[in-house]
């Protein structure tokens, strides 16, 4: 923790080194917020230009010298009048604009360095001389909308990364190299998965054929798990009178991500934001009894949430996303069991992705909140239970629960120690009331069900961006969209060549054939760019054998092989769900 502190100064002050060289080196820039953000800082600018990466050279030479000039970071508590006379006098608006969001009676203090004052509430090094030159870097420009506004001025927001030491540095921009070659969108697009199109709706996903092949054997496996594990599927319409979504809370305290509404027969209907409600009516059919109890419904739904463009990023910030819900409903006396085979279920689809650095959060009651504490006290029991049964690693968030019921979010670290918040085990005392759910019990009296919301990928749209940011594009064979390439090293072998892809295609090997007039090494080449995982190039030794060479996208070569041999091995792999 020291460390951190030690690193959120040094990124603190870095931002307000910046801030002075970008306005010495622009006058009449006006400057908004500057942070320390994790891994760095960054600042939001009003600039008299438009600023370029090349201008980024010439503030971080001048920050530089600014560094080196040893000026000390001077903290100053002042009364407001004389802040505001500071600022009106250095013509910031912004400042004076915050300055009025600090509550009455709370110390209003400035840190000063050189010639660049600001409103802060620090902290700070002492000096620039604890200031590193050679560990920084300004990374990139972005816009933003001041305060996080649509409707406000959009300002100039100047990235940076601030370290102890330039060794730190270079493993951080060696990190940041890496991510960029595994950012989703960029193979997204180099491998032909899917794309989006700002000019017929931001933040609708088009799957191409080898995406849709990936979601496909996912959303296969998906479903066979959960009826392995007793879950029964669901399949629900995508909007409801305005009834459903009044009753469910939703129009209340949900609207502003809600679709607006459209008129049919006089009544309002709304594309739907989430599944819930259609269970919930589905379960309302008929009269249950503890004997029907649990039921496991579980849908991949396809639900809508509007977004705010700034906001979208590829596929892990989307408008319409397809959501791997799933609703446990059952008696009190069944909720523990159901807890713990939940968390195992999750934990076991999480392993066979490839995901085994896992973690856990409990967020229980917040102040406000639906629910007796009786039942609140059960469920948070019966979560952290499971937790402790599976032996994870867990944080409690106390107060941290949604207002209808705690959870445990599953946050999973990717190939590159990145971690991501992916599965929530929710449960919900809000619904079962709103609807009036009911169960009969083996006293013949009517009582309340408990309700558990489960997102176990989340949606697939999310889950196929950490998915292929996780692998890279390079996918174990049981998810790649091409499993085998067949590569006839000369058009006289085209015949064998489509032959070993129709017998691979019957065993339901997912397989490309490269029958052109390219050379062999231009076709190899191509598939490597692909990442396919198996080629098997054939020539006159293997089509008279009736066996197949087998080279990897890693370059590694094999001898030859028969064809059975290959196929009986890749379709042990691809059912195994190997990662290599």
């Amino acid at each position: 923790m020291a460390n951190e502190d030690k690193l959120g100064k040094i990124r603190h002050s870095m931002a307000h080194v910046m801030a002075e060289a970008v306005v010495q080196k622009f006058p009449g820039t006006k400057v908004a917020i500057g942070p320390a953000i994790d891994n760095g800082f960054y600042y939001d600018f009003d600039l008299p230009v438009t600023l370029t990466l090349e201008d980024l050279d010439d503030i971080s030479t001048r920050m530089k010298e600014i560094i080196n000039g040893k000026h000390e970071f001077k903290r100053k508590v002042v009364s407001r009048d004389e802040a505001e006379k500071i600022f009106s006098d250095l013509g910031e608006n912004y400042k004076l604009e915050l300055l009025k969001a600090i509550p009455e009676g709370e110390e209003v203090s400035l840190y000063s360095q050189n010639t660049f004052t600001d409103l802060c509430r620090g902290p700070h090094v002492e000096n620039t001389a604890q200031l590193n030159p050679d560990s920084f870097k300004l990374l990139s420009i972005a816009g933003a909308y001041w305060r996080g506004k649509e409707t406000n001025p959009m300002l100039t927001r100047i990235y940076g990364t601030a370290w102890e030491n330039p060794k730190q540095l270079r493993l951080h921009l060696k990190h940041l190299e890496e991510m960029e070659k595994r950012d989703h969108r960029k193979l997204g697009k180099e491998l032909d998965l899917y794309s989006t199109h700002e000019e017929a709706g931001p933040g609708l996903v088009y799957w191409h054929p080898y995406g849709s092949r990936i979601r496909l054997a996912i959303e296969d496996y998906w479903r066979k798990e959960h009826y392995k594990n007793g879950y029964e599927l669901l399949y629900t319409p995508h909007l409801g009178k305005a009834w459903l979504w009044q009753t469910s809370g939703h129009l209340g305290f949900y609207n502003e991500s809600m679709y607006s509404p459209m008129e049919v027969d006089e009544n309002d209907y709304y594309i739907k934001p989430m599944n819930c409600p259609f269970h919930i009516m589905i379960y309302k059919t008929d009269i249950r009894s503890y004997r029907d109890l649990p039921l496991r419904w579980a849908e991949l739904g396809t639900v809508y949430r509007y977004e705010k463009s700034g906001a979208l990023h590829g596929l892990l910030r989307v408008r319409g996303f397809t959501q791997d819900d799933a609703h446990i409903i059952c008696t009190p006396g069944q909720v523990e069991d159901e807890i713990l085979e939940v968390l195992r279920f999750s934990l076991n689809i999480w392993k066979a992705f490839g995901f085994s650095d896992i973690k856990a959060y409990l967020s229980t009651r917040p102040e406000k909140s639906v629910g007796d504490q009786d039942m609140w006290d059960k469920a948070i029991v019966s979560l952290q239970k499971a937790i402790e049964i599976e032996g994870l690693d867990f944080e409690v968030d106390e107060g941290g629960g949604a207002f209808y019921g705690p959870k445990i979010d599953l946050k999973i670290k990717d190939a590159l120690g990145r971690e991501w918040q992916m599965t929530t085990v929710q449960f919900d005392f809000n619904l079962p009331e709103r609807f009036d759910m009911t169960f009969v019990d083996h006293d013949g009296r009517e009582k309340r069900p408990y309700m558990v919301h489960r997102a176990l990928l989340g949606s697939i749209e999310r889950f196929f961006g950490v998915l292929i940011e996780h692998y890279g594009g390079a996918f174990p064979v049981w998810l790649s969209p091409v499993q085998v390439a067949v590569i006839p090293v000369a058009p006289a072998f085209n015949e064998y060549a489509e032959k070993i892809g129709a017998l691979l295609k019957e065993n339901d090997i997912r397989a490309d054939i490269d029958l052109s007039d390219n050379r062999m090494n231009a076709k190899i080449r191509n598939f490597q760019k692909k990442k396919v995982p198996y080629m098997l190039i054939l020539g006159e030794k293997e089509a008279s054998t009736d066996s197949v060479s087998l080279r990897l996208r890693t370059g590694k070569q094999t001898n030859a092989i028969p064809v059975s041999e290959f196929i009986e091995q890749t379709l042990g792999k691809i059912k195994n769900k190997e990662l290599i």
